[in-house]
C-alpha cells in the first residue's frame, strides 16, 4: 500500500529526510529546490534576463531559486491555485490554470512578451485511485506544454514533472514532435521510489497557432 503524506511513516521520513532538514537551515521553502538547483546545474536553464514562468509554483521553492539565480536581471511569475507567501523577484498568481479566465489573465500580465523559461511543478490532488491520478497528471503536464509552445522563445526551455506510467509515453512522444531535444532528468532529491520524472524540452520546432491575442 502507498504510504499517504499524513501516514506516520510518510511523516518520520519527511522529517528525518536529508533534504528536508537542509531546505530548512539554508532557508528554502521545499525540498524540491534542490531538484531545480541540481537540473539547473547541468542544463543552465535560469538565463539572466529571462521571463520564467512557474506553473505549480506554491509554496515557492522553484521560484525562490529563479529568483535567486537571476539576481534582479529577469522576472518570475509564479502559479498556483494554493496560496503563496511573497517573494522577492516574484510575482504571484493565485488560481486554476486549466480555466481559461485565468490563463487570459497570465497572458495579459505577459503582455505578449516572450518566455525564456517555463516549469510545472503541478500535480493533482491525490485521489489513491492510480488510473484516475496519472490521467490528471499527464493532463496538467499537457496543458503546460501547450503553453510553452505558445509562449516561449525559440530557444526556450520547459521543464515539466510527470509520473512514470500510463500517458507517459504518448506524453513524451508529444514533447519530442514540439521541441529539437527532449531528455529526462531524475535529481538526486527525487525519491528513489517515486514514480516522477522531469522532462526537459529545449528548442522549439515551431510556434503553436493557437497562442491567444494580446
Amino acid at each position: 500500500m502507498k504510504r499517504s503524506r499524513t501516514s506516520p511513516a510518510w511523516l518520520r521520513e519527511h522529517v528525518n529526510d536529508a533534504y528536508v532538514q537542509r531546505a530548512r537551515s539554508e532557508g528554502y521553502r521545499s525540498r524540491a529546490a534542490y531538484k531545480l538547483m541540481e537540473i539547473d546545474d547541468k542544463d543552465r536553464l535560469i538565463r539572466a534576463g529571462d521571463i520564467v514562468v512557474d506553473l505549480g509554483a506554491s509554496p515557492g521553492g522553484w521560484s525562490q531559486v529563479v529568483a535567486k539565480r537571476l539576481q534582479g536581471r529577469g522576472h518570475v511569475i509564479a502559479v498556483d491555485r494554493l496560496a503563496m507567501e511573497p517573494l522577492p523577484g516574484v510575482s504571484f498568481l493565485q488560481g486554476d490554470f486549466r480555466e481559461q479566465s485565468f490563463l487570459l489573465h497570465l497572458e495579459n500580465l505577459l503582455a505578449g512578451a516572450e518566455v525564456g523559461l517555463v516549469l510545472s511543478d503541478m500535480s493533482p490532488n491525490i485521489s489513491g485511485i492510480s488510473v484516475s491520478d496519472q490521467a490528471r497528471a499527464v493532463h496538467l503536464a499537457e496543458l503546460g506544454l501547450e503553453f510553452a509552445c505558445n509562449w516561449l522563445k525559440p530557444d526556450g526551455a520547459f521543464l515539466v514533472k510527470l509520473f512514470q506510467g500510463h500517458g507517459f509515453e504518448g506524453f513524451l512522444e508529444a514533447m519530442r514532435t514540439s521541441f529539437k531535444s527532449v531528455v529526462l532528468r531524475k535529481p538526486a532529491a527525487s525519491r528513489d521510489r517515486s514514480p516522477e520524472v522531469y522532462l526537459l524540452a529545449k528548442a522549439l520546432k515551431t510556434r503553436s497557432a493557437n497562442r491567444h491575442p494580446v
